[in-house]
């Protein structure tokens, strides 16, 4: 069973300027002469975490993390403007020309997972090989699972609470209602649909391990940016079309990919997964029988290290490393 890599801290940090007003967090840790690898977090609006470093071995890896616009540690957080699934594709490709990068390896998950298959499918040139987690396609059918009719079968105390939280004239349309809420000028109702958001989030993520207490936290400004940025790209169907990423999987079938999915996620439940891997059959599709949606615990954490050690050797025995 592997575990994660001891902690590590990044050799370079900098800032990558964009046409817009935002400032993109970007560093690199491991190995300046490994393979190059990015990682895509989740949310949108999570941000990436010192841990994130270590699904890769710094000894063969050369570990490029960002924070998405107005997320984590980039700048300003929470902007909403020029924020767009296209625009953080293409700060992405910012990043790798940046760097002098020809090909990397592009590892995400739920989101981050949605961003790396839109990239890969932009740029399959760029893209030496993918690791997918807890598949989100970002589908109707997948919002609605969250926010409409499904999840809240699963676990209705929290869910009647995100209802309740809104107005009554929103309640069939859950989405536009917290919406109006967050965008609105009335501070309680907005601090209110935060903490119930947050809350319905945690709960669906972490399911048996989610704690109650948090929704006893006070509200920060900054939660209701985060909130806004989820919503923002929810109602826009995050940016992109309807069912765009399985049509396009064609554009990416010779890309070496895995793809690992919890049979306990019910976030994004696996059906996503499978969905994926009929759409790429050449894939490796690894279904984790006890594994949740977050990348924690034994099982998957040991699920997402093999598949990056056998990339590593995967790359260096071809040579072109």
């Amino acid at each position: 069973m592997k575990t994660l890599y001891p902690e590590l801290q990044p050799y370079q940090i900098f800032f990558l300027e964009t046409d817009s007003k935002h400032s993109v967090y970007v560093e690199q840790s491991g190995n300046p002469e490994g393979i190059p690898v990015i990682f895509l977090h989740g949310g949108p609006c999570s941000g990436t975490k010192p841990d994130h470093r270590r699904f890769f071995n710094p000894e063969h890896y050369r570990i490029i993390l960002f924070d998405q616009r107005g997320c984590g540690q980039s700048l300003p957080f929470g902007e909403l403007e020029n924020n767009t699934t296209q625009d953080l594709i293409d700060d992405m490709e910012r990043i790798r020309q940046r760097l002098g990068i020809m090909r990397w390896l592009v590892f995400g998950g739920s989101w981050g997972g949605a961003l790396a298959l839109l990239y890969a499918q932009q740029h399959p040139s760029a893209v030496d090989g993918l690791v997918i987690r807890a598949v989100f396609l970002a589908r109707q059918q997948d919002m609605d699972w969250f926010a409409k009719d499904g999840a809240g079968r699963i676990y209705p105390e929290q869910w009647q609470r995100l209802v309740d939280s809104i107005h009554h004239h929103y309640q069939e349309n859950l989405i536009e209602g917290l919406c109006a809420a967050l965008w609105g000028e009335d501070e309680v109702a907005k601090r209110r649909v935060t903490k119930e958001w947050m809350a319905w989030g945690a709960q669906v993520a972490l399911g048996n391990a989610y704690d109650a207490s948090i929704q006893n936290e006070h509200v920060t400004e900054k939660m209701v940016k985060q909130a806004r940025m989820e919503l923002h790209y929810a109602k826009h169907h995050y940016f992109v079309a309807e069912n765009q990423i399985l049509d396009n999987c064609p554009r990416i079938n010779k890309i070496p990919t895995v793809i690992i999915h919890g049979r306990q996620d019910l976030l994004c439940p696996l059906e996503a997964g499978m969905k994926l891997h009929l759409a790429l059959p050449d894939a490796d599709y690894i279904v984790l029988p006890n594994a949740g949606h977050i990348a924690q615990g034994e099982e998957m954490t040991d699920a997402l290290v093999c598949a990056t050690d056998r990339f590593a050797a995967s790359l260096q025995k071809r040579g072109d490393r």
